[in-house]
């Protein structure tokens, strides 16, 4: 990306918005499918022509790698963005599947710390963000699974978040505590942050139990339940491997479609 801006700004107090509508993906249990659906959702949103950036929050890096690029080669990063070494605008990378994407590395698992004794250390990464965002339609924030600072910073520069969550009853756990949080953020942080719902993931459509979950999850939170639910398939596994999306690595499949269909839907409510 060429134009590097002035040194990267901090702030205490909230920062204006403008441009792109900028949408956390978290919950704080792992294994999920939260880097999936943003990988899915982001590729679907680039299809419909809208200009996307995604952003992995994660020390893990697996957007990062999931989307072609490996952490380990990474010179520039979304830690270096947090901690006010680089702008935003210095640290994105153009991707395979039409979205840009600003990377982790390892080194993201210490910036909480350093983090944490910051004046407005909730609002740093949405006042990083702040340039670069009239530069896209829709921004996309893997979260880590937990609810840290990172999250923390992730849910107040969003105005939307998605919360992906397995069709099985013990992944109900948990998401009531992602709730008070969110609570908490929307009445001191970000008064603007809305649950877009709840996205089922790996939902097997011929068990009972599957579909008994499916079932209960919108009435047990109040929340919208986005669909269709998000079947499981090995063509998500395999997708990574090559660095793209599986609407690029298996375009016709159940999963690539649903994901389409839930990024539309998306799109038509926001």
């Amino acid at each position: 990306m060429a134009g590097a801006k002035s040194g990267a700004r901090r702030a205490t107090k909230k920062p204006v918005r403008s441009g792109a509508l900028v949408v956390a993906v978290a919950n704080q249990k792992g294994g999920v499918a939260k880097t999936t659906s943003v990988a899915s959702l982001g590729a679907a949103f680039a299809e419909a022509g809208k200009r996307v950036l995604l952003i992995d929050l994660d020390a893990q890096a697996c957007l990062t790698f999931s989307l072609g690029v490996d952490p380990d080669a990474v010179e520039t990063s979304i830690n270096e963005v947090l901690l006010g070494k680089v702008d935003a605008v210095d640290a994105v990378i153009s991707c395979a599947d039409g979205v840009d994407l600003i990377p982790s590395v390892i080194e993201l698992a210490g910036a909480e710390a350093q983090l944490l004794p910051r004046p407005g250390r909730e609002y740093v990464l949405r006042t990083a963000l702040e340039p670069i965002l009239p530069d896209y339609d829709v921004v996309l924030l893997d979260c880590s699974p937990s609810l840290g600072v990172l999250t923390l910073n992730a849910l107040t520069a969003a105005q939307g978040l998605v919360i992906p969550m397995p069709c099985e009853m013990l992944s109900h756990r948990g998401v009531g505590q992602l709730l008070d949080t969110v609570a908490d953020v929307q009445r001191i942080l970000n008064k603007d942050l809305e649950v877009l719902g709840v996205l089922p993931t790996m939902f097997d459509g011929r068990s009972n139990h599957a579909q008994a979950v499916l079932a209960d999850v919108g009435e047990r939170y109040g929340l919208p339940v986005l669909l269709p639910p998000i079947p499981k398939t090995v063509r998500f596994a395999e997708a990574p491997a090559v660095g793209r999306s599986i609407l690029a690595t298996s375009r016709t499949s159940k999963g690539a479609a649903a994901y389409r269909e839930v990024a539309a839907g998306l799109l038509d409510r926001l």
